[in-house]
């Protein structure tokens, strides 16, 4: 029951009615309207501006020394070690004598190579005695035919005729003799092969043979065994392959510092010396040869070492927070905002330093990124952006 009181002060109770077992409640005049949801509220993101930057940093790489020069040595003539005198480990000179040979054969070649220059030599004397005797004959001749009918016309010619075979005798001979030459200087040097010698300082590191053993050329230089391995270990090449991302900056007299396993507190330096300017298809990497000095020879041919290779753009990049950059399957991307809403922009990545990272793609200065990018954030998402400063 409701009471309403007018101006005349007179109270009119109006009687409420409940019907149907006073389960329904009866509103009088109005009648009512469907209620409607409440738009929902936009993501927030925390976002951050891309800069552009030249990053430096460094990263180790895996390298490999190997020494400067090496060498497998074999004979150049089949015959037996009467002498050698260097084993594992010899420190050796240039041109010192390493391994000698004897072979008869070649002292009898050369012995007869000896003798024929020698009945070449013998025979060239001859035909320019002949000769020499022919063309004073000749001359006299000559002389003599001044006078009418004192030489017949016939003896003249057959003197000329002759000295000229005689020249003729005398070239042949020449020419025999300098064969003989070239012939006993092929034997001398098949006889100085037997004697092995150094062709540049360094260390033997690795010996095969030894005395009496016969030896000859290599056929084949897949299965021959050297007689003796020298290698240059004052002066290494240390070898890196750079990764393609971080070719950018390389230049020659650079040093670079690198550490082997042998002396992990131990620094050592090398500077850029040779750069390959070649990519290889299956690794995606360059080879680099660094310059080492191993005058103390604590490095040792063959070792695994570890670089500090230093990385720095020549011009300014776009930069971003790793956490900004986020892949899937198919993509890495970082998510931009504009007009509110979100973009997906497929990107690469460079150099990182501490927590930012380089990236390649459709990005400007200023573009506001996702600061913690995930790819349940899907493109055209609305979102509300505030900065790191707000969102603390």
């Amino acid at each position: 029951m409701r009471t309403i009181q007018t101006n005349s002060s007179i109270s009119v109770t109006f009687a409420v009615v409940l019907a149907a077992g006073g389960t329904g409640l009866f509103m009088g005049c109005s009648q009512s309207k469907p209620v409607q949801a409440a738009p929902e509220e936009s993501r927030q993101v925390v976002v951050r501006p891309v800069v552009e930057q030249r990053l430096e940093t460094s990263l180790t790489l895996p390298a490999e020394l190997t020494p400067f020069e090496s060498v497998a040595i074999y004979p150049k003539e089949t015959g037996f070690i009467q002498w050698i005198g260097v084993d594992r480990g010899s420190r050796v000179r240039k041109g010192q004598v390493l391994v000698r040979l004897t072979a008869p054969e070649i002292d009898a070649r050369r012995a007869q190579g000896q003798a024929q220059l020698q009945s070449a030599e013998s025979q060239l004397g001859a035909a320019q005695a002949k000769l020499a005797s022919d063309e004073a004959t000749s001359t006299h001749l000559q002389d003599a035919a001044k006078t009418p009918g004192v030489v017949a016309g016939n003896d003249l010619i057959v003197a000329q005729k002759t000295v000229e075979a005689d020249r003729a005798n005398v070239k042949a001979s020449e020419e025999n003799v300098n064969a003989a030459h070239q012939a006993l200087e092929s034997y001398t040097t098949m006889q100085q092969y037997l004697q092995v010698t150094a062709p540049f300082d360094g260390t033997i590191t690795e010996r095969n043979v030894h005395t009496g053993a016969l030896v000859g050329p290599s056929t084949d230089s897949a299965t021959a065994v050297p007689m003796v391995r020298l290698e240059m270990t004052d002066h290494l090449r240390l070898v890196v392959a750079v990764p393609q991302t971080y070719l950018n900056g390389i230049s020659k007299g650079q040093d670079v510092a690198f550490t082997v396993p042998a002396y992990p507190n131990r620094k050592f330096t090398g500077s850029i010396a040779r750069i390959s300017d070649a990519v290889d298809q299956q690794t995606r990497t360059m080879p680099v040869e660094l310059d080492v000095k191993n005058r103390d020879r604590l490095l040792t041919p063959g070792t695994y070492a570890q670089v500090l290779w230093l990385v720095h753009r020549t011009d300014a990049s776009l930069v971003v927070p790793k956490t900004a950059i986020a892949s899937d399957l198919e993509h890495t991307f970082v998510i931009r905002i504009r007009n509110n809403k979100t973009e997906w922009v497929n990107v690469q990545t460079g150099i990182a330093k501490d927590d930012l990272a380089e990236v390649f793609g459709e990005l400007r200065p200023g573009d506001l990124v996702v600061l913690r990018a995930t790819d349940e954030l899907r493109p055209e998402t609305a979102v509300r952006a505030v900065n790191e400063n707000q969102a603390k």
